[in-house]
């Protein structure tokens, strides 16, 4: 098939392209074509295009600047149609719905293109949008319009890819039929994320075998921050020879402290490296509508690398941890954190044994050859469906009636995950090359 995917961040900067990517090589390997669209970090006018692993890289012009160039640009939207509309496909995935990739994408669906729209993060009705954005006022003005393009399309797809469980109860909310949907996490880059000897990092990184090394990677939210920062201080109140680093551009108000190590940007291979010397790494996820919406991608490269984790139970982070000795899952709180951090420092054992549990689970269910099978199958279901006649929903008349998040989404995020990728009760499946 020729896929055409649409994607609204900044080519090679953000989760959901990478998500895309990903996903779009490991299809080129199962026989298909695949064109991935993403913005241009500095073209206004003309396109990019160049491949990687068998993946056409489309950057398209934007005119718009800084955290603006997100999908928000009209004319990044008309360029796109025009760049779409002279070739043939077989089907489109929308990687989320921002103007510049709903507007393009609809209008191919218009044209008979059959329409695949993924959802990866819980932005409006209270989720990111409120713990990145600073102050009231602009909270105020964006919060309604993300809300907008977060819901409104929905229903005009004929099938739904969701990050989380939680994200594919509020899609059902909102109109789109339970059996087009599938719940899709991110997955673990388990060719270029190897396991590698802790003291073989160290040679590199230059931290002292002495040391028990608690790792983070990426970007915090404030909550996060927060509660991260405090499980250290107990972390290294009980066991003074800790030391936290915080891998990659974290953009978090840090606390002063000696035993906090900031690595600021760093290239890939360096990150490798850090992971490579922690002894265990952090996952702290404040009990909130954003986090229990979205699937923290950073969880597969820790999987990948094959260290044990200590995170809290929250959204399908929990399941994760309850199907698989991977780590520890614990409630949200700083002192059962710092607990749980303290009993795996002090047991070498246990440490390595979750580890190897860890790249496991990054091997099989959670690898990308396994989640673009998943696709395959899933595109093939949605074409079906359509050459059996079955239609789209109607999309929503009457925008007064939409559910509202105390009566709808709260019971919905608070029950039982059914449409996950894990299944309690087995051990680990390592699976084959991701070309066999």
């Amino acid at each position: 098939m020729r896929l055409l995917f649409l994607n609204h961040n900044v080519a090679w900067s953000r989760g959901t392209f990478f998500r895309a990517f990903h996903l779009g090589r490991m299809l080129v390997r199962r026989g298909h074509e695949v064109t991935l669209m993403s913005i241009s970090r500095r073209r206004r006018f003309t396109f990019e295009t160049e491949e990687h692993q068998g993946v056409s890289i489309v950057e398209s012009p934007d005119l718009l600047s800084g955290a603006a160039r997100s999908g928000w640009d009209p004319w990044d939207a008309l360029r796109r149609w025009q760049f779409a509309r002279r070739q043939t496909w077989d089907l489109v995935h929308a990687f989320d719905s921002r103007p510049a990739v709903v507007l393009p994408a609809l209008a191919l669906a218009r044209r008979g293109v059959p329409l695949v729209m993924d959802w990866a993060d819980w932005w409006g009705r209270g989720g990111t949008i409120d713990e990145r954005l600073e102050g009231r006022c602009l909270r105020g003005v964006i919060r309604p319009v993300e809300t907008f393009f977060e819901e409104h399309f929905r229903t005009r797809a004929d099938g739904t890819t969701v990050i989380s469980a939680a994200l594919g109860g509020r899609a059902a909310v909102l109109g789109v039929p339970p059996e087009t949907i599938l719940t899709l996490p991110g997955g673990s880059d388990i060719e270029a994320i190897q396991p590698r000897p802790r003291h073989e990092g160290r040679a590199t990184t230059g931290v002292d075998s002495s040391i028990r090394l608690v790792g983070y990677l990426g970007t915090l939210l404030r909550g996060d921050a927060d509660l991260m920062f405090e499980t250290f201080t107990r972390i290294h109140a009980a066991r003074p020879a800790a030391r936290l680093v915080l891998i990659g551009a974290h953009k978090a108000t840090v606390p002063p402290h000696p035993a906090i190590i900031e690595t600021g940007f760093v290239r890939f291979e360096r990150m490798l490296d850090w992971l490579a010397s922690c002894d265990l790494l952090l996952l702290p996820l404040r009990d909130t509508i954003a986090n229990r919406g979205r699937w923290p991608s950073k969880v597969n490269d820790y999987l990948a690398a094959g260290r044990p984790i200590v995170t809290t139970a929250v959204g399908d982070v929990a399941r994760l941890f309850a199907d698989w000795q991977i780590g520890e899952a614990v409630h949200d709180d700083a002192g059962a954190l710092a607990e749980a951090a303290i009993r795996l420092l002090d047991d070498e054992g246990r440490r390595e044994e979750h580890g190897r549990n860890a790249r496991a689970v990054a091997q099989g269910d959670l690898a990308w050859s396994a989640l673009a099978a998943r696709v395959d199958d899933f595109y093939a279901r949605v074409l079906s469906g359509r050459t059996n006649g079955m239609r789209r929903p109607p999309p929503p008349t009457e925008r007064s009636t939409m559910p509202t998040y105390e009566n709808h989404f709260r019971p919905m995020l608070t029950s039982s995950s059914r449409n996950l990728a894990f299944r309690s009760g087995r051990s680990p499946r390592i699976s084959g090359s991701p070309s066999a």
